[in-house]
């Protein structure tokens, strides 16, 4: 199993800088990738691995690449990814974490991933779901130059910063469906009030009340098959004529 040689109130600290610096990133502008490339390089600082890598959903239900500790880390995941087969693969389909404490033993599992990895130098690989509940948003991925993995003390570590790393990207999508929602009713605001621009054109040229124009308009935009605000903007510009749209 892989060691290192801090000595124990120096490898807490290290422990409680990564919380604490995960935690500033999550309230500071949100990185999706400088987040995530932060983590994995966290992770190997700490000794837990020797390089790690996080693969996350796209909207397809695929995963993709996002972040790695080293290019040479990258291209494993890459290789993940393109033929559908590894420990993150594995870690995201089950929802729970996945290890190999010698690839070399592996080839029945991954043909293709394990000697892939043992050529790449990698010996042993630990994955961790990015999961929050139900919820499973990828998997983050510890490679060791070393047989044997990691123990189950270290791999509740990385678990805990998965789920912190979890927390942190379900907020960022909230807040982007908020910021989505907020940019559509600005715009619907902005498509009334030229709607309503439109309407006292309409009355003003053809002299009718304001409910009678948007019944005019209304019955022009649905027979000929035009958004409401399309109309109503041809109507402000002049390329729609009042008299037109009786």
């Amino acid at each position: 199993m892989i060691a290192t040689r801090d000595t124990a109130p120096s490898r807490e600290r290290r422990l409680v800088e990564t919380f604490v610096a995960l935690a500033d990133t999550l309230v500071e502008d949100f990185d999706v990738v400088e987040f995530f490339s932060s983590l994995t390089e966290r992770v190997v600082e700490l000794g837990t691995a020797s390089e790690a890598g996080i693969l996350l959903v796209d909207e397809t239900g695929d995963l993709q690449f996002v972040a790695a500790s080293h290019e040479r880390t990258h291209l494993l995941e890459l290789f993940q990814v393109q033929n559908q087969e590894g420990p993150c693969q594995d870690c995201f389909t089950t929802g729970v974490p996945v290890g190999a404490e010698d690839l070399e033993t592996e080839t029945h599992r991954w043909p293709l991933f394990a000697p892939h990895a043992v050529a790449a130098g990698f010996r042993s690989v630990q994955a961790v779901p990015l999961r929050l509940r139900g919820t499973i948003l990828g998997a983050f991925n510890l490679f060791l130059t070393q047989p044997g993995g990691i123990d189950k003390q270290a791999e509740a570590v990385v678990q805990a910063m998965a789920d912190v790393a979890t927390i942190g990207l379900l907020q960022q999508r909230e807040l982007d469906r908020a910021h989505a929602v907020e940019g559509q009713l600005q715009q619907a605001l902005q498509t009334r009030i030229g709607i309503e621009q439109a309407k006292g054109i309409i009355a003003e040229r053809m002299g009718i009340p304001m409910d009678a124009a948007f019944g005019l308009l209304r019955g022009f935009s649905r027979n000929h098959n035009r958004k409401l605000h399309d109309a109503a903007r041809d109507v402000i510009s002049g390329a729609l004529a009042a008299n037109d749209l009786t």
